[in-house]
């Protein structure tokens, strides 16, 4: 598989190279685990790549969940994606001002909403602006555009389904939150939620599978990764983390490799963590 794969991950020069194509467009996906000062919107409209558009998790989500960004209803989806003139025939690239972070969660959603031309940009902002490409705070012309969805339903998992598969094995449970909360040796940073992990959950923290300058590692190291955190790569894996987000990171390195058999748990820990019914592991 090449480097850049505009149905996956594109590289920073792919980017540029294709920057003026009319059928491109480009999106912000960040977003910042609470509690923050920082304010993701008002970073974006400071400074961004050229014509992007910002995609908020938190408001294009189930507002009548009481959990956080949640899958929101087709309807909503597609009334705010044409509201930024994204649509049918787009080729979309989406970043974060991480490197890889919470723009795999909106690559994710679009995947889940039937649009496949939608990659993560490798490296984010930070490799954008580092290597000297351009950045304005300029807003973008917005046009509106029809945008068709087919929901993929077997690409998210509800907690039935998970507490399911933790008990009987029929998916890998693969958790992206850092060693010690899954451990619960590390308090989770949402108050009220228990510490620990799923019983037959296996770690691999979404760092582990990208390079210190936030680009995802290459197909051998993302094999490494995964096979070295117990994963059987020709069975099915569900990916999950604190509430959906980091999951998704996970999702796109199996996608990546070609794994096409993995779901993510929408609700994450922000869901079971508070559930009193349902089995919580600490330790190994």
């Amino acid at each position: 598989m090449p480097h850049s794969d505009p149905k996956t991950l594109v590289s920073t020069q792919w980017l540029a190279d294709h920057f003026k194509d009319p059928d491109l467009r480009v999106l912000d996906g960040s977003w910042h685990l609470p509690p923050t000062d920082r304010d993701a919107l008002a970073e974006f409209e400071a400074n961004h790549i050229p014509n992007a558009r910002f995609f908020d998790i938190d408001e294009i989500a189930d507002s009548r969940s009481p959990l956080p960004h949640m899958v929101p209803t087709v309807e909503k989806f597609m009334s705010r994606v044409r509201a930024m003139g994204v649509g049918d025939g787009h080729k979309i690239v989406v970043y974060d001002v991480y490197g890889i972070r919470s723009a795999a969660r909106v690559w994710w959603l679009f995947r889940l909403m039937g649009h496949e031309n939608v990659a993560v940009l490798d490296g984010g902002l930070p490799k954008w602006v580092a290597e000297g490409h351009p950045t304005d705070s300029t807003p973008p012309v917005i046009r509106d555009r029809h945008m068709t969805v087919n929901r993929q339903n077997q690409l998210v998992k509800d907690v039935t389904e998970v507490a399911a598969a933790s008990k009987l094995c029929t998916s890998q449970i693969l958790d992206a939150r850092p060693r010690g909360r899954f451990l619960g040796s590390t308090p989770e940073p949402r108050a009220g939620l228990r510490s620990g992990h799923m019983p037959n959950a296996k770690s691999l923290p979404h760092s582990d599978i990208l390079n210190a300058d936030g680009t995802m590692k290459d197909l051998a190291g993302l094999r490494s990764a995964y096979q070295q955190a117990g994963i059987d790569l020709e069975k099915p894996v569900i990916t999950t983390c604190g509430s959906g987000v980091t999951a998704a990171v996970l999702s796109l390195g199996l996608e990546r490799l070609g794994h096409k058999e993995h779901a993510l748990y929408d609700g994450s820990w922000a869901e079971w963590g508070i559930e009193s019914n349902l089995k919580v592991v600490t330790g190994e």
